[in-house]
């Protein structure tokens, strides 16, 4: 239900429909699913693809900062203050009807009432893919075939398993004031889960559907990778 395929074939519009179809199953039945979720890329300032053909996703500020995710226990070098990474899905906006106030006394105002839902993946085994670095570079990176980061439009999905719990929300809300005329609430709302592989697919030479290009797995544990059984492989 939540997969719709295999990679390459969603897109991030669809995201919120996905998750509003997700919130309405009980969180029981969706531990253990395996979900491929498209990446926002028009989100992602870490994305790039180098000089030499290399694709290139910088991790550094990809830190869920919720609650759940802080560690302060942790040494500085040891492990990160905050636990989980995550992988921008996509916005939506919606406006609200808006209505008539005095922000300013004697001056009435017509504010605006906005919410807009922020999605993402939550993931906890970053450092599988790649190793634990203190640098601007650091994140997801493969080769890619020749002539694939020119002219080809690139995505990119995540596949995860999805673990207790599946789903998480935060809202923020701030209330309008004079020189900003508008009620705007932000809702964050994260699949959770644990990070199997980062398809990278880029669209065909004739404008068609598009097709997989590479793939990153997790690392071997000799290689650097913290997790399990792991490696790399390309297309």
């Amino acid at each position: 239900m939540l997969s719709y395929g295999a990679p390459c074939t969603g897109d991030p519009s669809r995201v919120a429909a996905r998750y509003a179809a997700a919130l309405a199953l009980p969180g029981s039945s969706l531990v253990g699913q395996r979900v491929t979720l498209p990446v926002d890329l028009a989100s992602s300032l870490g994305f790039g693809i180098d000089a030499d053909g290399t694709f290139h996703y910088r991790m550094l500020f990809n830190d869920v900062a919720e609650g759940w995710s802080w560690q302060p226990q942790v040494r500085p070098g040891e492990a990160d203050y905050y636990r989980w990474k995550f992988f921008p899905l996509g916005s939506v906006v919606d406006e609200r009807p808006s209505y008539v106030q005095e922000e300013k006394i004697g001056e009435p105002q017509r504010t605006e009432v906005q919410w807009r839902y922020d999605h993402f993946l939550a993931f906890d085994n970053a450092y599988a893919f790649y190793r634990h670095r203190e640098d601007d570079e650091t994140g997801f990176v493969v080769p890619l075939p020749a002539g694939i980061g020119g002219t080809r439009a690139i995505s990119v999905h995540a596949v995860a398993t999805l673990v207790e719990p599946p789903l998480s929300e935060s809202t923020t809300f701030w209330k309008a004031i004079y020189s900003r005329p508008v009620d705007f609430t932000l809702k964050k709302r994260y699949f959770v889960g644990r990070l199997e592989a980062l398809v990278i697919c880029a669209a065909d030479a004739a404008g068609g559907g598009a097709e997989e290009v590479a793939r990153i797995l997790p690392l071997p544990a000799d290689a650097g990778g913290e997790n399990a059984q792991q490696e790399r492989t390309q297309r």
